[in-house]
């Protein structure tokens, strides 16, 4: 009772405040702007079963399918990424009539 009522005398307290914000790349303006193979940073925004959708800085998120998340087989993501999680991705496909994206975050090693 008393975490409650501490926690009930400082409204609008945001943890998020605290972290830093994601440095989106500034040549990444818009959709069309997208190449195969760049590279970008992104922060994952919502984890999935089959994969998470990662914030590049668009509009449209772009989707890390679990079985480009890392080298080795991934039976469920959350295991490898969570919400809020800054993150490297490179662009492995690109949809322009339905401004999907595909994403990669395996390294090329």
């Amino acid at each position: 009772m008393k975490d409650v009522l501490a926690e009930l005398e400082r409204p609008g307290l945001d943890p998020r405040d605290d972290v830093e914000p994601p440095s989106f790349k500034s040549d990444v303006l818009d959709f069309k702007d997208l190449q195969m193979g760049m590279e970008l940073d992104g922060v994952v925004r919502n984890v999935t079963d089959f994969g998470a959708f990662v914030d590049i800085g668009l509009h449209n998120d772009g989707l890390v399918h679990k079985s480009q998340m890392a080298n080795y087989y991934v039976n469920n993501p959350i295991d490898v990424v969570s919400v809020g999680m800054k993150v490297k991705v490179k662009v492995i496909g690109i949809e322009p009539e339905r401004e999907k994206v595909s994403l990669s975050m395996k390294s090329d090693t």
